[in-house]
């Protein structure tokens, strides 16, 4: 991978090359409320080393002059689908006709465009296991740029909950290889699917404790797996070192969940103030996925031909809640993580037009920023990344202006540097 440091004026230092200095106008840490005027944030290779006051130099640093810029962490999304897009055409048929291949193929652009948006890390929540290992392996090794990725693998369900990919299809095709590989039924099989999981380079789990959205015939309101099954996940993922993202809709199922032990409820949409003190009580995050929401609710109102049997009924009933429900968690205090659950209804690269819906709820910017920095990497379980502070990555967005003032600054990054490399200048890809 080709990259290079803006050194004052000039393009000359190669990434990696040592020591590096990056002047920031402004930096907004991911960390606390404070924001500092004119510090210098010390490089050395991947890491970040120090920060200082005022713009200083080093003998034998490459300095990156972003003194007219706000500087941010790499941000994170922390419900992402990297290897899925939108095709058009009628949606059962594209599920039949469309490979993994096809799908490891697409994910490499995806991934791209993640990563120039200035997602320099991604929780995937959900994808074909070797697929996304493969990608997440790629990335690591420099074979293919993206974000750092923290993948789910094939997310699991119970037969005919949401993720069931033979919902709606002939019965027989139920038959076809691989199909089932993540339905779960019982503790035991629960139990053993994990740790195959784990096994094949997973590095979290995600279940489907309530049915969903865009899935055929099962219903939001209804939990979906047994408390047995759920908690033989959260038991058998924790003892591996594993966290768990529960995806979940209906109060219950949301309920369950917490009380049984995931890490995070993904969407949450009739979580109600019985749910709020479950999320404080146990420390469970909510990732509200607030832009797929507003996607599908869109495409259903003016495409409904475009989405499943049943989805477009059901996206109508459930995205104007999202809204509330983010509104009632914020200000009950519960830890908000950032999430777009892109797959699709909107485009990779996109993700940051979820910071202006965030706003919109109810949540200041600089939580919406926190959401997806310091607050997303607790929730990564890393310390390596989410905050601009010396021993993590030195990973780096900058926007012009303000975006405590106009969110929306964070949908046009000109500047992104991940590990000390820099991979946009000026707007500019330089992969």
């Amino acid at each position: 991978m080709a990259a290079t440091f803006l050194a004052s004026a000039l393009m000359s230092a190669p990434a990696h090359a040592g020591d590096v200095v990056v002047h920031a106008g402004r930096l907004i840490d991911g960390a606390g409320d404070a924001v500092r005027e004119k510090v210098s944030i010390l490089i050395h290779d991947d890491r970040i080393t120090g920060i200082e006051a005022g713009f200083i130099t080093r003998p034998g640093a490459a300095v990156v002059d972003l003194s007219d810029k706000t500087v941010l962490p790499g941000l994170i999304d922390t419900h992402d689908h990297i290897t899925h897009g939108f095709h058009p055409g009628d949606p059962i048929r594209n599920a039949v006709t469309r490979s993994d291949f096809q799908h490891a193929i697409d994910a490499t652009a995806y991934a791209r465009a993640t990563l120039l948006a200035g997602f320099t890390s991604v929780r995937d929540c959900g994808g074909e296991t070797a697929v996304v290992v493969a990608l997440k392996r790629g990335i690591n090794e420099g074979a293919v740029p993206g974000p750092r990725l923290w993948v789910a693998g094939s997310a699991l369900g119970p037969t005919g909950g949401h993720g069931d990919g033979a919902n709606g299809l002939n019965p027989e095709i139920a038959e076809i290889p691989h199909i089932a590989d993540n339905l779960v039924d019982g503790a035991d099989d629960a139990r053993r699917t994990v740790r195959r999981l784990h096994r094949e380079g997973v590095d979290l789990i995600k279940i489907m404790p309530s049915g969903g959205v865009m899935s055929i015939g099962d219903n939001p309101d209804w939990q979906l797996m047994s408390d047995d099954e759920i908690k033989a996940v959260v038991e058998t993922a924790h003892a591996l070192g594993m966290k768990v993202a529960a995806h979940a809709h209906g109060k219950q199922a949301i309920d369950h969940a917490i009380t049984l032990g995931v890490d995070s409820i993904e969407h949450g949409s009739f979580g109600d103030a019985g749910s709020y003190k479950l999320y404080k009580q146990y420390g469970t995050y909510l990732v509200p996925t607030m832009l797929v929401g507003d996607k599908v609710y869109q495409r259903a109102k003016t495409h409904p031909e475009q989405l499943n049997p049943s989805t477009a009924d059901k996206a109508l009933h459930v995205a104007p809640v999202l809204r509330k429900n983010l509104h009632d968690a914020y200000l009950a205090g519960v830890k908000i993580a950032f999430g777009t659950d892109t797959f699709g209804m909107s485009a990779h690269g996109e993700n940051a037009q979820e910071f202006a819906l965030m706003v919109e709820a109810g949540m200041k910017p600089m939580d919406a920023i926190r959401a997806a920095t310091g607050v997303a990497a607790e929730l990564l379980g890393s310390k390596d990344v989410g905050r601009v502070e010396a021993g993590r990555f030195a990973d780096l967005v900058a926007v012009d202006g303000d975006p405590l003032q106009d969110v929306r600054r964070l949908e046009k990054v000109s500047f992104v540097m991940k590990g000390g490399a820099v991979v946009k200048q000026s707007g500019k890809s330089t992969l």
